[in-house]
């Protein structure tokens, strides 16, 4: 039997979602809690990888399971993961379900603080120079990736990525008096995509990169004249979407 999970966590303790030989993962912390309790080696496949420091408040992945869960299974998972990870539900899926290659709608925010704050220094971006951006070039950078379909100039470098076409659903900046957050969703992201995305809208916002300069790269298919990518502690991974379904009764 599939089943997928449906989590949330806190990055900052890990190296990512997937996986690797000497830090640790989210991957890695769920497997091993899985195998204690099931008494079994448990593989987790994820809905994609998130980098060091980036945070999900909405994840989905697959495990495959034959038998019976134990009594209270969902809370003494919950209660033997650490506190920076927690799964919402576990639900039966169709056995060719993936919680990758079946996911059709990724959506992400960056949340940019505006004021320094001591409580969200692992969970938000602070940017000390507000006062320099102009949001209305910030906005119309955002909404000018609509147009487009391929996004070479927001790939990071050595990405294993054979396509570097994406169908954007949404890319915009939400502003408000304490924080400025961007919104985008797609079909699929590449890799380091939407830092810098948002590294891009705060170097047009303060006037160090033109929206023609965005333009022309895009036309082109080109890295911009000025690349620069936010930290990752303000990156959600916060919706997936499925097809209907993809869910058993």
């Amino acid at each position: 039997m599939r089943y997928f999970i449906q989590l949330a966590y806190n990055g900052t303790a890990y190296c990512g979602w997937q996986r690797q030989p000497a830090a640790p993962s989210v991957q890695q912390t769920l497997e091993d809690a899985f195998s204690t309790v099931l008494g079994e080696a448990v593989a987790v496949t994820g809905c994609g990888r998130t980098d060091t420091g980036v945070h999900a408040s909405a994840y989905v992945a697959h495990f495959d399971f034959e038998g019976a869960f134990p009594e209270g299974f969902l809370r003494r998972m919950n209660k033997f993961l650490p506190a920076d990870v927690a799964i919402r539900s576990i639900f039966p899926v169709r056995p060719d379900a993936h919680a990758r290659f079946d996911a059709h709608y990724r959506a992400y925010r960056y949340h940019l603080a505006l004021q320094k704050d001591p409580f969200r220094t692992k969970t938000a971006f602070f940017y000390p120079f507000a006062d320099r951006l102009n949001p209305a070039l910030m906005q119309e950078a955002a909404q000018l990736l609509l147009g487009y379909e391929d996004f070479l100039p927001f790939c990071k470098t050595g990405s294993d990525a054979k396509t570097m076409k994406c169908r954007l659903y949404r890319s915009e900046w939400v502003f408000g008096e304490e924080e400025m957050v961007y919104h985008v969703a797609a079909n699929r992201f590449l890799r380091g995509m939407v830092r810098l995305i948002v590294g891009m809208s705060l170097s047009v916002g303060c006037g160090q990169l033109s929206l023609a300069q965005v333009r022309e790269a895009l036309d082109r298919q080109q890295p911009l004249p000025k690349s620069v990518s936010v930290d990752p502690e303000g990156l959600f991974l916060c919706e997936i979407r499925y097809p209907e379904d993809i869910r058993l009764p």
